[in-house]
């Protein structure tokens, strides 16, 4: 039976009462529906706006080099819509070209700055991403931002051409290859900055270093929230590797916002998601605005090894902290990328 339905038998509707918005249609009584859709939705999304955190940072960024990674759509494409406007030369490094290509188009032509291109990159494939970091340090003379912004969620228990769980490839490993091969245009380019989109959900997430690819314990959230715990812990270590080179690195959480990394959730996730959950949620304009704050910012100049949520600096959780657990991941990614110790300079 559908969702609607039951909601309209569990609460005895007599009638069908719209906000006005499609996606926010709510069935109750009319007394209380009126109430609902004239006070109360317009008090919640109002009451997201003003908790959202905003980058209130004028700083053009004319001369600068930004790589996004997913930049195609959601957070990543607002991120490089926002720095395009400032001014930067921004490559939008995308797994599906025709997506990114189409991205690169809209970016052009709302912001008026021609300097963005897109470039292949599959985060899946360790080859791709050698490509891709090969290309950019042979065409490009400096590197001022790398935003590693891409994810995905519930991609299943498979292994990529690497033999690497693809959920962790993405969500890590790719990303930490990319960054350690790029580290040295990095720090060519300082001062320079690092910007990792984790999420909250480290909070939850838990690393067995014996395994890795979940071969014991695998769950697709899980995975996830491991992978995302990751994020936190690299950039750590990473920014205690790089300390005193010039190059800043910081992890955030972007928000709940609603964008495509629902889409592989089973469809009564998604239909909560669309009929109650967006009323909480962020856009990803408003997703996008700790990663743009904390690529441009005054305020976290010279700052680094930090988590951010809506603009702000907070505590991550006790795990992320673990210097120790950092290392021996870190340990354990160099040998699962096969990073020599020529490809970076540390």
């Amino acid at each position: 039976m559908p969702i609607t339905a039951l909601l309209m038998r569990s609460l005895s509707c007599t009638s069908v009462c719209g906000s006005g918005d499609k996606n926010t249609r709510i069935f109750l009584l009319p007394e209380v529906a009126t109430v609902f859709n004239v006070c109360i939705i317009p008090g919640l999304k109002l009451y997201v706006k003003l908790t959202t955190g905003v980058c209130k940072s004028k700083k053009r960024m004319d001369g600068k080099t930004v790589i996004i990674t997913g930049a195609n759509t959601g957070i990543g494409k607002e991120t490089a819509l926002d720095l395009a406007k400032r001014g930067a030369k921004v490559i939008l490094a995308c797994r599906d070209l025709e997506r990114g290509k189409k991205a690169c188009d809209k970016i052009i032509a709302s912001s008026g700055n021609s300097n963005v291109e897109v470039q292949h990159l599959d985060l899946s494939s360790l080859a791709s991403v050698r490509k891709f970091a090969d290309h950019i340090i042979k065409t490009e003379p400096k590197l001022d931002v790398l935003i590693n912004n891409a994810g995905a969620t519930r991609v299943g228990q498979k292994l990529t051409e690497d033999n690497i769980l693809l959920g962790m490839q993405v969500n890590h490993y790719g990303p930490f290859l990319l960054t350690c091969l790029l580290v040295g245009l990095l720090k060519k380019s300082a001062p320079s900055r690092i910007v990792v989109v984790a999420s909250t959900l480290h909070r939850v997430g838990i690393l067995d270093l014996n395994d890795l690819n979940f071969e014991k314990s695998y769950g697709g959230d899980h995975v996830y929230c491991a992978s995302k715990l990751a994020n936190v812990l690299m950039t750590n270590e990473l920014a205690r590797k790089l300390e005193g080179s010039g190059v800043t690195v910081n992890s955030l959480h972007p928000g709940l916002v609603l964008t495509d990394l629902w889409r592989n959730f089973p469809a009564f996730i998604i239909a909560i998601v669309r009929h109650i959950l967006q009323l909480y949620m962020k856009n990803p304009q408003e997703g996008a605005q700790t990663s743009i704050y904390l690529a441009v910012s005054e305020d976290v100049e010279g700052v680094t090894g930090k988590y951010f949520e809506d603009c702000k600096e907070v505590t991550p959780s006790k795990s992320a902290r673990n210097e120790g657990l950092a290392k021996k991941l870190w340990e354990k990614s160099v040998t699962l990328v096969d990073l020599k110790p020529e490809e970076a300079d540390f």
